[in-house]
């Protein structure tokens, strides 16, 4: 059983260090453990700093790619390497690195295939109030959508089985923590997370930003999660209202019309006739988007099998 613990990094030289000291070597039931960092096109000396401190293997891009990006290249390695069990933390030590043996015990005991770490968001006190509220009401809606219980959605600190792993597409360019999480509970990979500590926080996220950027990505993200994997109920709730503003004007014509016939309201009646189409325009985009949805999944079915058949032969 080999366990390999990927760390993405971008400009990270000054927290990768103290990061990867803080690594276990040996964990329990598990025969190897292997360190790998994902060096996304750095500018300073991160690639340098892998090596000094006993990074196993180090994969670097020449510029750089973003956060999920970079991810999916590590977890493609991580195949490549035999990986039985993929984890995945961050290279400025912001998870507890003791966690581990923790985070992978649910795949140990075969009760789950991807493991989040939920962090102590309400008692991390470099957690502004608006921004623990968001990720309440972020998570919050993770849980609808994927119908999972997973109470730290953005949480990078997890576990990945290398069966789960080889089902995973992450399509989302600003990260990959929502969608993997939607993914899992879409495709029937069994999910959970549990309670993990941090550490004091050493920089700024640079996810982060600002709070209004951080709603505005966030938005966009599950807007397009939503619709690609739930293209069907994304569309029907589209077109919700305008089919029932339509309906209702024109009921309301109709209403006036037969009261007052002279009175032909013929401007409310175009709106409405108008609000319609729209909506049935939506509607039928949606059965169409849940048509190619179904082909989608038909393609990522043959796509596990080639990676089986591909990661195999490594």
């Amino acid at each position: 059983m080999k366990v390999i613990i990927q760390i993405p990094a971008y400009n990270e030289e000054e927290t990768l260090g103290l990061t990867l000291s803080k690594l276990p070597k040996t964990l329990p039931g598990i025969e190897h453990v292997e360190w790998l960092v994902i060096d996304d096109g750095s500018r300073d000396n991160t690639v340098s700093v892998a090596k000094q401190y006993g990074a196993h293997h180090v994969s670097s891009s020449i510029q750089n790619q973003g956060l999920a990006k970079t991810f999916t290249r590590g977890i493609e390695e991580c195949l490549k390497l035999g990986a039985d069990i993929i984890v995945n933390t961050d290279a400025d030590n912001q998870y507890c690195a003791d966690d581990i043996e923790k985070l992978i015990q649910p795949i140990l005991e075969k009760k789950a295939d991807i493991v989040i770490g939920t962090r102590p968001i309400q008692t991390t006190s470099h957690f502004s109030p608006v921004k623990k509220w968001l990720q309440a009401l972020g998570s919050l809606m993770i849980r609808v959508i994927s119908n999972t219980d997973i109470n730290d959605a953005p949480s990078g600190f997890r576990a990945i089985s290398r069966k789960a792993a080889l089902e995973l597409n992450i399509f989302n360019s600003y990260t990959y923590t929502l969608e993997m999480i939607i993914q899992a509970g879409k495709k029937g990979i069994a999910i959970t997370c549990v309670p993990i500590r941090t550490n004091k926080d050493e920089r700024p996220s640079r996810l982060v930003k600002s709070i209004p950027s951080y709603i505005k990505r966030s938005i966009i993200t599950m807007i397009r999660i939503f619709n690609t994997y739930r293209p069907l109920s994304f569309f029907l709730t589209v077109s919700a209202l305008p089919l029932f503003v339509g309906f209702c004007l024109g009921i309301r014509w109709v209403i006036l019309f037969m009261g007052k016939g002279q009175a032909l309201h013929l401007p409310s009646l175009i709106f409405a006739a108008i609000l319609i189409l729209i909506g049935a325009q939506i509607f039928f985009f949606g059965l169409m988007a849940d048509l190619i949805s179904v082909n989608r999944q038909l393609l990522e079915d043959i796509q596990k099998k080639v990676r089986e058949g591909y990661f195999s032969d490594k």
